[in-house]
């Protein structure tokens, strides 16, 4: 069974109905993380909450794990209603995502790999599970959910779940440095970059999840860059 994660932000929803239909066309099981960012921090300041990032990772009090929530909630269901009868929305923290907790940041956590049954059972029937990246702590005698970030998240998910592919579905064309578009970056001159502070914001995220999976043999795509070992 050929897997492929596809990671969509809250910003660039429109596509993932075509992305989606594209894979499977070519045969592909398609598995879906979304996340919720724009949604979060416009709902987060109209509450009056403070939207703070550390390293590409919202720090998440209780009151902003609410809003993470209902945001997140609010984006599954409109990626399942994009794709179709086939979408299957599951929730991370309901369905065994795992997360090492990060306490230092709020209720936030670091994705662990798995490979949830729920995801694997959407799979194997050819349905699309699409999953949102909340999940309960890996450690024991600790809460949750946790706030994962949803790049991280899918990462994990694709080395969990075997995938052959981790795209990246983004608003930008891909990965720019020194003004010019990466055709292909290695994952360790990746992580070397982002250590040196050469890249900021949502891209730190993409980078390092793109670099993980590399390092574990998947093929890791951020728009037309390819993040390889």
């Amino acid at each position: 069974m050929s897997v492929v994660v596809l990671k969509v932000g809250g910003a660039s929803t429109d596509g993932v109905a075509e992305a989606v239909a594209e894979l499977r066309a070519a045969g592909a099981r398609v598995c879906v993380v979304h996340g919720a960012g724009p949604q979060i921090s416009e709902e987060m300041t109209r509450r009056g909450l403070e939207v703070r990032f550390v390293g590409g990772r919202r720090v998440t009090t209780p009151e902003a794990l609410e809003v993470v929530r209902e945001s997140l909630a609010e984006v599954n269901a409109a990626v399942c209603a994009a794709l179709g009868e086939r979408a299957v929305p599951l929730h991370g923290e309901a369905i065994g995502l795992r997360a090492e907790p990060v306490p230092q940041l709020g209720l936030v956590g670091t994705a662990v790999p798995s490979a949830p049954a729920a995801v694997v059972e959407a799979l194997a029937a050819e349905l699309v599970p699409v999953v949102t990246p909340l999940a309960m702590a890996a450690s024991s005698g600790v809460g949750g959910p946790l706030n994962v970030n949803a790049d991280e998240a899918a990462a994990a998910l694709a080395v969990g779940l075997g995938a052959e592919r981790l795209l990246f579905l983004t608003d930008v064309p891909g990965v720019f440095h020194d003004g010019w578009l990466l055709r292909a970056i290695r994952a360790r001159r990746a992580e070397e970059l982002v250590g040196a502070g050469v890249f900021d914001g949502g891209i730190v995220p993409k980078l390092l999840a793109a670099a993980r999976a590399a390092k574990h043999g998947l093929a890791a795509e951020i728009g037309a860059t390819a993040v390889v070992a």
